[in-house]
């Protein structure tokens, strides 16, 4: 391929690149259509942090 074709396939696809940047709707659906998307307000994210921390320290525990 010579240098010419090249550059052309390269803007070509940037082209096509710049076109799709969006974030898909359902992006943060993991496995299940039906969950909600995930949250995106601070607080919500803090309180699933310190719940993620919690359980990750109950998890080393033995009981």
């Amino acid at each position: 391929m010579d240098k010419r074709k090249l550059a052309a396939l390269a803007r070509k696809n940037a082209a096509k690149s710049g076109t799709t940047s969006r974030v898909p709707r359902g992006f943060g659906k993991k496995y299940d259509p039906n969950l909600s998307d995930d949250p995106v307000d601070e607080a919500t994210i803090k309180e699933r942090d310190r719940a993620e921390r919690f359980f990750a320290e109950m998890r080393k525990r033995e009981f």
